[in-house]
């Protein structure tokens, strides 16, 4: 009997194999959780079993932390390799969001209320609490 590999573009691949082989997952374990906790689409699917066999073709949503990855499965991988390896077995679908850039001043202002009070901040906090006495500041 013959191994599947990558060369062989109709071979299936267990999804969690699949998603660290191609680097969109740092490890299998994680890739399991994420599949069992409903972050991956196979084909607009929904799947929850990690054992789910992807071949070439199938379009994969991926949702990370701070984004979702759209890719289409190109090939099944044989092992976790380099970047430009891993980068051959998957075509990245995903939409282009226009990144929005700040300037210097946008980056170091925030909105008032937001995050850590100020000095002043502070103090008029501190006024509004019962039994203030502005001779202790």
């Amino acid at each position: 009997m013959e191994k599947q590999s990558a060369s062989n573009p109709a071979s299936r691949q267990r999804l969690d194999k699949w998603l660290f082989f191609t680097r969109l997952m740092k490890s299998r374990s994680l890739a399991q959780k994420a599949i069992e906790a409903g972050h991956i689409t196979v084909n607009d699917e929904r799947v929850k079993q990690s054992s789910a066999q992807v071949k070439a073709g199938d379009v994969l949503t991926v949702s990370l932390e701070r984004r979702d990855v759209i890719v289409r499965v190109l090939a099944s991988g044989d092992r976790r390799g380099p970047y430009e390896e891993a980068r051959l077995l998957y075509e990245d679908l995903t939409p282009a969001q226009p990144r929005e850039k700040l300037s210097a001043f946008d980056l170091a202002t925030r909105e008032p209320g937001a995050g850590r009070p100020t000095k002043k901040e502070r103090r008029e906090i501190d006024r509004l609490k019962p039994g203030f006495n502005p001779l202790d500041d």
